[in-house]
């Protein structure tokens, strides 16, 4: 247990010095100020209590029934923006109404920025916080994409909580596969947030790290581009922008296939046509031998790379709505069977996407 968290540390401080590293040598860059390690904090509990309280009896809501609820709830044991969202909803029917519907699984998800928090005439204090506060509901259904347009309308330093005000944006950029936001975002709650909770800074560093491993159209980054696409239509947005993303897999797909058929190619001709991908022949039984032995650790003792092969992945999307139920199992097992298990999941579930929209389809 000691070496994990002297390992988490090490994670977080390594990540956290490469982060604020490369804000300042790019803010030298940019001939700005650099600012200093820790700039920004929560306030004190009791002063966002008497902030909001005063904002509550603004909106109208001095009444002892009121303010019995807002005592009940500053009273109770629960994180500040949640409690500050729940004074807003107390003192704003129309912020009760957004945020009820931005947790409801069950709701449409938005398509466009609330008018509430694009009025320039309420208070920061309340534009702010309940864009956080929506934002974050958001995240947790999936909705990245109008979650961040809500950070973006409004400042960290407007916020009670600027340690969920980068978590949130950050987790959304990193699902929406925006690297360098992603990373940016990252590095102000590493570095400048001063009081960010460690469970933050952890699924961060993490982040950080997975970021490190992803590589521009390689396979996980299909596997990532098919987890948005089915997230998207769980949401039901299978419109222009979904299929033009299902249309980038395509392409990549196609490009792979030709990429892996002229590999071939140059290696039948590099082996004088007759022993292609640098196979032996033996001499008794004049059949193909493996230049490398089986991989036992594979299912079926099979050697491959551990990858989809493109070809019959786009083979088979093509076909999919076509297909028999019991021929779909089939095909994604034999498609699967030998893919690195990070990706295995993102593919099953692209195709079982596939299934539902093909058989609603007339």
């Amino acid at each position: 247990m000691r070496q994990i968290r002297w390992f988490t540390a090490l994670a977080v401080a390594v990540i956290s010095a490469s982060a604020t590293l490369h804000a300042a040598d790019a803010d030298r860059r940019a001939g700005r100020e650099v600012a200093s390690f820790g700039t920004l904090r929560s306030p004190a509990a009791d002063a966002v209590r008497a902030q909001a309280e005063a904002w509550l009896k603004t909106a109208g809501k001095s009444d002892d029934a009121s303010l019995k609820a807002f005592n009940e709830t500053w009273q109770a044991d629960r994180p500040v923006l949640d409690k500050v969202a729940e004074t807003l909803s107390l003192g704003d029917p129309a912020a009760a109404k957004l945020l009820a519907e931005a947790r409801d699984a069950d709701s449409p998800a938005p398509t466009a920025l609330p008018d509430a928090l694009k009025d320039a005439s309420k208070p920061a204090f309340y534009r702010a916080n309940l864009a956080l506060a929506y934002a974050k509901a958001l995240a947790n259904r999936k909705v990245y994409e109008e979650g961040l347009e809500a950070l973006k309308s409004v400042q960290a330093e407007d916020v009670v909580d600027p340690g969920a005000y980068y978590f949130t944006k950050a987790v959304a950029e990193h699902s929406l596969m925006m690297k360098n936001e992603a990373s940016g975002s990252i590095a102000r709650l590493l570095d400048d947030v001063a009081d960010a909770p460690e469970r933050y800074r952890m699924v961060a560093a993490l982040m950080q790290f997975d970021m490190l491993t992803w590589q521009e159209k390689d396979m996980g980054w299909i596997a990532r581009k098919m987890d948005n696409i089915h997230r998207r239509l769980d949401m039901a947005r299978g419109g222009p922008k979904t299929r033009k993303m299902q249309k980038e897999v395509m392409l990549r797909l196609d490009e792979m296939i030709k990429q892996l058929e002229n590999q071939a190619k140059g290696s039948s001709q590099s082996n004088g046509g007759s022993c292609p991908n640098g196979g032996q022949k033996d001499a008794q039984n004049n059949n193909m031998q493996p230049s490398n032995p089986l991989d036992d650790s594979r299912p079926g003792g099979r050697s491959g790379p551990g990858q989809v092969d493109p070809k019959k992945f786009k083979e088979l999307a093509e076909v999919w709505g076509k297909l028999p139920e019991k021929e779909r199992a089939k095909a994604i097992v034999g498609l699967t069977r030998d893919l690195d298990p990070r990706y295995r999941e993102a593919i099953e579930t692209y195709f079982k996407k596939l299934s539902a929209s093909s058989d609603k389809a007339p």
